[in-house]
């Protein structure tokens, strides 16, 4: 499995790199007690039940059942085989590697990608450097600096020029060896239907490099420098890019976000580069697409608290309701900041400056059902009755939405002492428009028979042996004279067949003289199952003292189990003679069963 990695290296590299810190890339991670808690990166959920424990270097969602160490985290998580999954860890642990396995080509597909980030890395750095240091970039430069481009800025997000030539990116790409047809596929060039020559996609643009999460650049935005259209030109989706999963200048953000405890979500890359300049660090974009389900369970894996700013104007407004929307039921605790009309965040930091923005745009946001009742008054003459009912029972549509009681109840309060109305009649509509919209959500329901299940079914009390089993195991893991113990008294006659395997491979990592290590031997198993498995076992909280009887305890309801079955089926034999008035091979039978339950207590 490791390759031509020696052993020693692959258990440097795992003992040495702390899954509480790579999990914390993807996962917004609280401590308690012993443990770490998040939400599940492998399934959507509200509440944690992703748990991380530092001192065994495992995982395990009690959820979805997702579960391992830390290779297999990253191999589920980013879709790395092994040997990626080992050269991605050296890095961060600066742990080096023997130099063959930088020779490891790995799969077609795996070399595809790794072309197209090497061909995004190299045109990102070129277009920057056309930008800032050739007369070709010129013009471009002193529009982002009349934009309020610093060189900071610029520099930070590593923006750049694609000059107004059919072969610029082509020719350098073809100069580094570069496959042309890769390059094409990963959206940098375009071909020639006539004669298949490729061609720069991206000409007069200044470009904005987007990265993924770990950031390495994967995509392009290019905004065409004076007239042209289209005024945006985006990468296309690729092997790498996936537009819809991810979120512009996370990954500079993160640590920022983590810190304030709030993600600002605004509309596109200016933006975002605007609101870093402003102290804004917290700042992300959704790639100037509607927030996905991905994209807003992302932020949620990360933080609660989000606000949402995007433009001005209808497009806008509609944009925030529709993401605030995905983000609620993401679990994500929203405001919305309103902007002035007909400005963007960028316009009003170039027009009032850093510190109002913060303090009178992101500071003053308002939470989804304020902006919606914003929203609704305007364009309204409350002082028409006519207008005024129309009003307030789109509010109570609205209000009626909330799923909280407190929230609808502080709302209608307000209707009431805003309108002078009684909050009794309120109330009494409101309810009527919560029946009505129950009413369609469960007809909606109804003619959906493929909704979406729940990826978790709720917990089964579990027979006796069964948890017999886990706790025997969860005990040999953590003890090697209590797996010696068991391997003598039960040997491989568990009666689930997981526990079975998994009580083979504990013997046979013991007789290779390891120690006990959950995260080193859940690196021994080759079956997702059995990792699943073993790591929820050694997620357990047993007794660390367990004395002898408790011990034979466990091991007496694993051998007895068969035996009672022995009972149970014997008690079928004696019922079907009684029933063919066979009494005395009834009379018989119940003997044996007396018998062999005599056997079962003295054992």
């Amino acid at each position: 499995m490791a390759g031509k990695i020696p052993e020693e290296t692959i258990e440097k590299i795992r003992g040495t790199a702390d899954i509480v810190e790579v999990i914390s890339d993807y996962v917004q991670l609280k401590k308690q007690g012993r443990n770490y808690f998040g939400l599940c990166p492998f399934h959507g959920e509200k509440t944690p039940s992703f748990s991380v424990a530092p001192d065994k270097q495992i995982f395990h969602c009690f959820g979805c059942g997702a579960g391992g160490n830390v290779f297999s985290f990253l191999m589920d998580m980013e879709g790395f085989s092994f040997i990626e999954t080992i050269q991605h860890l050296s890095q961060k642990t600066g742990i080096e590697l023997p130099e063959t396995v930088g020779e490891h080509k790995g799969n077609q597909g795996s070399r595809d990608k790794e072309v197209m980030f090497k061909a995004h890395d190299f045109l990102a750095k070129l277009y920057h450097h056309s930008l800032i240091n050739t007369r070709q970039g010129e013009k471009a430069l002193e529009y982002l600096k009349q934009r309020g481009f610093t060189e900071e800025i610029i520099k930070t997000f590593q923006i750049g020029f694609a000059p107004d030539s059919w072969d610029f990116a082509t020719g350098f790409l073809q100069k580094r060896n570069f496959p042309l047809d890769k390059a094409a596929s990963a959206g940098l060039l375009s071909s020639r239907d006539f004669d298949g020559k490729y061609f720069d996609r991206f000409r007069n643009r200044v470009m904005f490099p987007i990265w993924d999460h770990k950031g390495q650049v994967i995509a392009f935005g290019g905004r065409i420098l004076g007239e042209g259209e289209p005024k945006y030109l985006n990468s296309p989706e690729t092997k790498i890019f996936h537009k819809g999963k991810f979120l512009y200048g996370f990954h500079m953000a993160r640590s920022h976000i983590r810190k304030k405890q709030q993600l600002v979500l605004l509309e596109g890359y200016v933006d975002v580069t605007a609101a870093h300049g402003a102290g804004i660090q917290n700042a992300v974009a959704s790639l100037g697409t509607a927030l996905t389900r991905d994209q807003a369970e992302l932020i949620r894996r990360h933080v609660e608290s989000v606000v949402i700013c995007y433009d001005s104007d209808k497009a806008g407004l509609n944009a925030a309701m529709k993401a605030s929307e995905e983000l609620g039921k993401a679990g994500c605790y929203v405001k919305i900041a309103r902007m002035p009309d007909k400005m963007d965040p960028d316009d009003y930091i170039q027009k009032y400056g850093a510190e109002r923005f913060k303090s009178d745009v992101i500071g003053s946001a308002q939470t989804v059902m304020a902006f919606k009742m914003d929203t609704l008054r305007k364009g309204k003459n409350l002082s028409d009755e006519g207008e005024r009912i129309k009003y307030i029972e789109e509010v109570l549509r609205e209000i009626s939405s909330l799923e909280k009681a407190v929230e609808r109840d502080h709302y209608l309060r307000q209707l009431a002492d805003e309108f002078s109305l009684s909050l009794s009649a309120l109330k009494q509509q409101q309810f009527q428009f919560y029946k009505q919209q129950k009413k369609r959500d469960n007809a909606s329901k109804t003619r959906d028979n493929n909704s979406r299940k729940k990826i978790y079914t709720s917990k089964r009390l579990l027979p006796a042996f069964h948890n017999a089993e886990k706790i025997l195991l969860a005990h040999m893991m953590r003890d090697l004279d209590i797996a010696q113990q068991v391997q003598e008294e039960i040997g491989g006659a568990f009666n689930i067949d997981e526990y079975s395997a998994l009580a083979a491979y504990l013997y046979s990592y013991y007789a290779e003289g390891n120690q006990p290590d959950a995260g080193m031997f859940i690196e021994k198993l080759n079956d997702s199952t059995l990792v699943k498995a073993a790591s929820e076992i050694a997620m357990m909280n047993v007794n660390q003292d367990i004395s002898e009887r408790e011990l034979k305890d466990y091991i007496k309801q694993v051998l007895s189990y068969p035996k009672r079955l022995q009972i149970e089926e014997k008690e079928i034999e004696k019922k079907e003679a009684e029933q063919r008035q066979d009494f005395v091979l009834a009379a018989k039978i119940a003997m044996e069963i007396l018998e062999m339950k005599k056997n079962l207590k003295s054992s």
